[in-house]
């Protein structure tokens, strides 16, 4: 009797499994395909739950000229992958009293005072003013606060340089009043950390984040013993259409170079099973396998519409939560997704999303630079809809 039971629970656990195999065989020929396409040179996608791992999976090539097949546990380039774990800092700042999300910047950061505000500009002349109001930690979190970009003197400058830099600068709109995607507000929210702190942002993020979570292969500074793994990028010749190698921008030059600059905005690598802890640790309310990172309430306020009826982000339907983008009405390429669902892309094309509703993670590693819109992208669109069964 205890025998036919067996039986039937395993056959029971087939059918359960079953769909979740053809699934993850589904993906897999999906981004194949692209990689056949020369599209990418190699894929690792990821579909996560709240407590464990559905499907990971590498195809094709991490390096096209060495022949080496892309890896599970392969390091990317996530770009700006990194800025709702900045934000994620920021936020544990708040809830600390140390910072609030309406907090004038320049009570901080003195250097923000007085700013002056582009009125209008033409080719011969610029009229400046005063805004009405000074730009704020909200402002900062949610790319409204229209802060003007400089370049870096040089690869090993401070977030204290970079930041005057950026305070000098006149403001490009009213803060508040339209979105910009911006990544010197972000590098200027890893400044208030520092500030807040009293300790380097790259050691924050490091000792109340990745440390917890227990993320091995997120750094800035990728070591010998990972940089076999650092997967390369590759740019489309548009006439051959054959990948060719190119560099990666924020992190020109030695690798493992701890002087250069932890951008906030977009200097973290990471592997697919690292951004999953970040997105498990949302989904769960702010705690990931006993480390409690944010409170549950705090979670919801990132994750939630922050921006109103202003336009925002690179596809239709798309909203800012605080550091996360939010799908305020899932249409095209986010039509996978739940409304409510939040996330963030990166300049190569690396996607990591988590849909509240389905309790699912989807994470998306590949290394092309020259995607017109790697929000957009037809291999984004391709993994979310099959990951999620809609094809």
């Amino acid at each position: 009797m205890k025998f036919v039971l067996a039986l039937h629970l395993l056959g029971f656990v087939s059918l359960v499994l079953s769909p979740i195999q053809a699934r993850a065989d589904a993906i897999s020929k999906v981004m194949q395909k692209f990689v056949d396409d020369r599209e990418v040179s190699g894929v690792v996608t990821l579909v996560g739950l709240r407590d464990g791992v559905e499907h990971l999976e590498a195809v094709g090539k991490s390096d096209l000229a060495a022949g080496r097949d892309m890896q599970k546990d392969d390091l990317f380039w996530i770009a700006s992958m990194t800025k709702p774990m900045a934000a994620i800092c920021v936020m544990m700042l708040i809830e600390e009293g140390k910072l609030s999300v309406d907090d004038r910047v320049e009570k901080h950061l003195p250097e923000f005072k007085n700013q002056w505000l582009v009125q209008s500009k033409d080719s011969k002349q610029m009229v400046l003013g005063r805004p009405q109001r000074a730009i704020t930690v909200r402002d900062l979190l949610t790319h409204t606060s229209g802060i003007s970009d400089v370049k870096a003197p040089r690869p090993n400058c401070s977030l204290a340089e970079l930041v005057m830099g950026y305070s000098r600068e006149p403001l490009a709109f009213e803060p508040g009043s339209k979105w910009s995607y911006s990544n010197p507000g972000i590098n200027t929210l890893g400044r208030l950390v520092e500030i807040a702190s009293g300790i380097p942002f790259a050691e924050f993020i490091q000792n109340r984040l990745f440390n917890p979570l227990g993320m091995k292969d997120t750094t800035f500074w990728p070591t010998k013993e990972q940089q076999p793994r650092v997967a390369k990028s590759y740019k489309q010749n548009k006439e051959s259409h054959q990948l060719e190698e190119t560099t990666v921008y924020f992190t020109e030059g030695n690798l493992e170079d701890r002087s250069r600059t932890p951008y906030p905005a977009g200097g973290l690598y990471s592997t697919a099973k690292d951004v999953a802890c970040v997105y498990q640790m949302m989904l769960s309310g702010g705690t990931f396998r006993g480390q409690k990172i944010l409170r549950p309430e705090t979670v919801q306020l990132m994750t939630t519409t922050q921006t109103g009826d202003i336009k925002t982000g690179f596809v239709d339907g798309m909203s800012w939560g605080l550091g996360f983008q939010v799908v305020k009405e899932p249409v095209g390429v986010t039509a996978a997704l739940a409304k409510g669902s939040f996330g963030h892309g990166g300049a190569y094309a690396t996607q990591s999303w988590a849909d509240p509703v389905a309790g699912k993670i989807y994470i998306l590693m590949i290394q092309r630079s020259g995607m017109p819109n790697g929000d957009g992208a037809a291999i984004r669109e391709a993994f979310q809809y099959t990951a999620a069964g809609l094809r």
